[in-house]
């Protein structure tokens, strides 16, 4: 009785989201969105505020700070040890230190493919747009370096996520910062604060797969389908329910198979729609390569001068900080879950090849839109002044139109090829599938440390996720959308705390590997 109710519920309740939304799209967007503001903003606005609170005298949110000062740290701490064991990385990615007889699930391409899906998404296209309309092409060199430096955030946690992880009989395995929290506070000495930086972590994990890894995504993707379809004369227009619904069975197909299932299609996804993107990426730099020294160039000067837009050089830094972090969520602890499922008996082994992630999402995909957007011209260039055209009225570069965001990228890639937008949204609706199957791996296993490891709690969350998956595609979420995303970042305090206390036991994992790894005692099986 109790575990068909579990079952039923989710389905009563999808179907009451379809309907719902169907309404919503016959009454018009606001009356619902409005009513869903009065309810749920008095209750989650202190919160947002909170955690997007600036720091005084700057538009940079603290918790941005948090994330670099942490990921600065662990890079001195470590030795620089995302520039000195990258070629290690790569040939675990490989598989030539893979035993077929480690614990785990899937292996280190199939768990680095996993974690890359979850981050590569509309960040890399619109938010991109955002960083670099508002500060300037020199936004790209301290995304950049944030990306290099979360690297080393990610060998951390993702360390940890398997050292601590359950093993189960059936050879199943679950870990993230839920697990090392709890385990490895309590090794420490600090059982109860390690348990409340437990249950934080995962409450806030769960509510950020339900929104940014999900209904922004679903959202997102849907707009995408109705642009490349004939904007308002599509037949999708105003029909938000038939593209969720579809993409909730598709998203269901494949995550009812659980880590194993996601892995198979994220190992072969995230490739094609990394070398579709960027090839088009590079078609366009090749197109305009008489452009790429200047643009280049105006990477490094806005860097250091902001080149006239708003804050100069701070302006510049804030805005690539802020895009880099928000990108790779390195330090935020989504991916030690599943970098935890891999098979290894070395858990720093898998703290190398989480190194690649942020490389891949930051440092190549992020840097290929900003190197588009400013060689394409979009941005509008004072040639006499050697500024660019500062648009106050928007509060960004002026651009053709006032394009900001995804459209902006949109149009940067319409300057050489005109049919190259629907690349690029075919791009953006294989990114948010991406992500929405990963954080829905995350959330099932915070979900299940919440209310315990059973198939019922399991089937329940799977059926919620794609129950949201309709929601998000049909209706406007904007004060539950920024609750979600502060949910995100303050999964990043948990986390963030509980690194500090055990980023010796790192140290001693890797000391120990690499003096086996010099001693010839780990044996390579290809």
């Amino acid at each position: 009785m109790r575990r068909s109710a579990t079952i039923l519920l989710p389905l009563a309740f999808t179907a009451l989201a379809i309907t719902q939304a169907r309404a919503q799209e016959a009454d018009g967007p606001s009356a619902f969105d409005a009513a869903l503001a009065s309810i749920v903003g008095p209750v989650t606005t202190p919160f947002v505020n909170f955690i997007f609170a600036p720091i005084p005298g700057t538009d940079m949110p603290w918790i941005v700070l948090w994330l670099i000062t942490a990921a600065a740290i662990f890079t001195v701490y470590f030795g620089f040890v995302q520039f000195r064991m990258v070629g290690h990385a790569i040939a675990l990615v490989r598989g030539r230190y893979s035993s077929p007889d480690a614990a785990g699930e899937v292996t280190h391409f199939q768990a680095l493919a996993t974690a890359v899906s979850g981050t590569v998404g509309l960040g890399n296209i619109a938010g991109v747009a955002v960083a670099v309309s508002i500060g300037g092409p020199g936004a790209t060199f301290w995304m950049i370096l944030a990306g290099l430096l979360g690297m080393a955030s990610k060998f951390t946690e993702c360390t940890l996520g398997v050292k601590y992880r359950e093993e189960y009989p059936d050879g199943r395995v679950s870990g993230g910062p839920m697990h090392y929290l709890r385990k490895g506070m309590a090794e420490l000495g600090y059982t109860r604060f390690g348990k409340v930086l437990a249950f934080m972590f995962a409450i806030c994990c769960v509510l950020a797969s339900w929104g940014g890894g999900n209904m922004f995504q679903a959202n997102q993707a849907h707009a995408q389908l109705v642009a490349i379809t004939g904007g308002a004369g599509s037949f999708l227009d105003g029909r938000g329910w038939i593209t969720g619904t579809v993409m909730a069975v598709i998203v269901f197909l494949v995550i009812v198979g659980g880590i194993k299932s996601i892995a198979r299609v994220t190992e072969k996804l995230v490739p094609f729609m990394g070398i579709l993107y960027l090839t088009a990426a590079l078609t366009i730099i090749v197109i305009e390569i008489d452009q790429l020294g200047w643009a280049i160039g105006q990477i490094f000067a806005g860097a250091f001068t902001g080149l006239g837009v708003a804050g100069g050089i701070v302006g510049a830094l804030i805005q690539g900080l802020r895009r880099a972090t928000f990108s790779n969520e390195a330090g935020i602890g989504s991916a030690a879950i599943a970098h935890a499922a891999v098979q290894t008996n070395h858990p720093v082994t898998e703290g190398f090849v989480s190194m690649l992630e942020p490389f891949i999402d930051t440092v190549v995909i992020c840097t290929a839109t900003a190197l588009v957007i400013t060689i394409s011209g979009v941005l509008q260039f004072d040639p006499a002044t050697g500024l660019y055209v500062w648009d106050a009225g928007l509060g960004q570069i002026a651009t053709p139109g006032g394009l900001s965001g995804v459209e902006l990228t949109s149009a940067a890639f319409a300057t050489a090829v005109p049919w190259f937008p629907y690349v690029l949204g075919i791009a953006v609706v294989l990114f948010a599938f991406s992500t929405m199957i990963s954080w829905s791996y995350y959330g099932l296993k915070a979900w299940l440390f919440l209310f315990g490891n059973s198939k019922a709690a399991d089937l329940t969350y799977k059926v919620l996720f794609c129950l949201f998956v309709i929601v998000g595609a049909s209706i406007s979420l904007g004060v539950v959308l920024d609750f979600s995303d502060a949910a995100l970042f303050a999964m990043g305090i948990a986390n963030i705390i509980g690194l500090y206390f055990l980023m010796p036991v790192v140290k001693r994992e890797m000391t120990t590997y690499m003096a086996k790894l010099r001693g010839g005692e780990i044996p390579r099986y290809a």
